[in-house]
């Protein structure tokens, strides 16, 4: 899948209702959130206007990486809707708590970055109190949330072009690779003379 597969027709560039997400119709997008992610996370929701304003902005044909800069859902939008995953190193997570994504060209890093912009909520209280946690999980009404933000598309986030520093560029290469001398199972020769595991960071009890 490239970027020319994914796109689609967009809605809500200034707040108008929010008919499509990349090339599925608002509806579509909500049940693969929910079949992807285990419920309609309004994380995701808004994680999926902003790869579609991302790939407003790329032009046709390039070929690009992804950034995100936290670790909750909004990494989850980038692997539904684009070709950059966890596991084909396209997208890297780094997490500095703020609720943005970068698409940019694989080789010299320019790109797009989209985030939310408080200084847009106006009075989308629904949103407001989702991303400043004024309300707990079981208190937020779920589905005016999420009709909040299909209304306000892209009017609440903004963009910027960047580039990407050359050390986030490319795939990360593990490197040379060694059997443990404790558990003799395969890992990268970087990390030690023992895996990390054995070094101690094994999220597992020992029987």
């Amino acid at each position: 899948m490239d970027s020319r597969s994914i796109r689609g027709a967009s809605y809500g560039n200034t707040g108008e209702f929010m008919d499509k997400i990349c090339t599925y119709s608002f509806q579509e997008y909500l049940r693969m959130v929910e079949s992807f992610h285990g419920s309609e996370s309004p994380g995701l929701i808004l994680g999926g206007i902003m790869v579609d304003y991302a790939l407003s902005e790329i032009p046709e044909g390039v070929l690009f990486d992804a950034i995100c800069e936290t670790k909750p859902c909004l990494p989850d939008a980038i692997q539904l809707l684009t070709p950059c995953t966890f596991g084909n190193g396209w997208l890297k997570v780094i997490n500095l708590g703020r609720f943005a994504i970068s698409l940019y060209e694989k080789k010299e890093g320019k790109g797009v970055r989209i985030f939310l912009d408080p200084s847009k909520l106006g009075e989308r209280s629904e949103i407001r109190n989702w991303l400043y946690k004024l309300k707990s999980k079981s208190e937020q009404d779920q589905d005016r949330l999420i009709a909040e933000m299909r209304v306000a598309g892209r009017s609440v986030l903004g963009m910027r072009t960047v580039v990407v520093k050359p050390q986030h560029l490319g795939k990360t290469s593990r490197g040379a690779i060694t059997d443990c001398k404790i558990c003799g199972e395969p890992y990268p020769e970087r990390d030690g003379t023992v895996c990390r595991a054995c070094g101690g960071e094994s999220p597992y009890i020992e029987k």
